[in-house]
C-alpha cells in the first residue's frame, strides 16, 4: 500500500487519497458481509466489483487479490475484537485484576457467539491462501488481540498466584511447541518461563475449547444453553490461577 499523500500545508490526506481510502473500506465492507452470508468461500472479487458498479480488475487498483482481502478483512475483525476485549478490561477498576480478567474474557465469549461466521474465519479451519501471501496484518492484529489477556496473566505471574508445573515434565519436543505458541502470540519474554507459558496455553485450550464448541454448535444436540458451561470452567480455570470468580 502505498503512503497517504498529504496536502501542501494541510496536514491531511489529499482527496484523491482519501476516496481512495473510502473505496477500500468499502470493498472491505461489502467482502465481509459476503464473508458473513456465504463464508470465505463465497467471497469473490467480481461479485464485490458488480455490487460496487466497478469491474473486477479495477478493485486490483485497491488490493492484490483475494488472499490479500481476506487477510485485510481478517485484521479488521481481530481489531474489532481487541476493541470490545480491551473496552471491557478498561470498564473496570484498573486495580482491579480478577474483576478485570473475568469482564474480559466475557467479552471475548459475548463477542464470539454474536459474530459466529467471523469467529470462523479467524480462528476456524485456516482459509486456503496462495503460496507468498503476506498475513502479517492479521498476525499482527490477532497479537492486539491477546494484548490484554497477556498483560494481565503477567500480573499475575508476577504477584506469584499459581504455582508453576516441574519444568522436568515437561519434554523438549512440547517446550519447543510452548515457546513457538509464545512467539507467535506475542507473549515471549526473558522474564517469562516456558513452565509459565504451559499454564498459559492450558488455560487457553480449556476456555476456548467450550467457545469453539458453542460457536460451531458442537453441543446442541445435548446443551440449549452453553453459557453455564462456561461460566464452570471460566470458575475452575480461575481459582486455579488464584483469580477471585463472581457469578455473573
Amino acid at each position: 500500500m502505498t503512503k497517504p499523500q498529504l496536502d501542501r500545508g494541510a496536514g491531511r490526506p489529499s482527496r484523491r487519497e482519501r476516496v481512495r481510502e473510502a473505496t477500500l473500506v468499502e470493498i472491505k465492507e461489502i467482502a465481509r458481509r459476503h464473508l458473513v452470508e456465504q463464508g470465505a468461500a463465497g467471497v469473490s472479487l467480481r461479485a464485490i466489483a458488480r455490487e460496487m458498479g466497478m469491474t473486477a480488475p479495477g478493485l486490483y487498483r485497491y488490493v492484490s487479490g483475494i488472499d490479500s482481502l481476506l487477510v485485510l478483512i481478517t485484521a479488521d475483525m481481530f481489531g474489532e475484537l481487541a476493541a470490545a476485549v480491551a473496552a471491557a478490561d478498561a470498564s473496570v477498576p484498573s486495580e482491579d485484576t480478577d474483576l478485570r480478567i473475568l469482564t474480559s474474557l466475557r467479552a471475548f465469549r459475548s463477542w464470539a457467539v454474536t459474530h459466529r461466521a467471523e469467529f470462523a474465519t479467524m480462528f476456524g479451519p485456516r482459509v486456503r491462501l496462495a503460496p507468498g501471501t503476506d498475513v502479517t496484518p492479521a498476525l499482527e492484529a490477532g497479537r492486539r488481540f491477546g494484548a490484554t489477556f497477556y498483560t494481565l496473566f503477567d500480573r499475575l505471574l508476577s504477584e506469584e498466584r499459581f504455582p508453576l508445573p516441574d519444568g522436568a515434565r515437561i519434554t523438549p519436543e512440547l517446550a519447543r511447541e510452548l515457546r513457538a505458541f509464545a512467539d507467535t502470540c506475542g507473549f515471549s519474554a526473558p522474564h517469562i518461563p516456558v513452565e509459565a507459558v504451559m499454564v498459559l496455553s492450558t488455560c487457553w485450550v480449556r476456555l476456548y475449547g467450550v467457545v469453539c464448541m458453542e460457536v460451531f454448535e458442537h453441543m446442541n444436540f445435548v446443551m440449549r444453553d452453553m453459557e453455564p458451561l462456561f461460566e464452570s470452567e471460566l470458575q475452575n480455570i480461575l481459582t486455579g490461577l488464584g483469580v477471585r470468580y463472581q457469578a455473573p
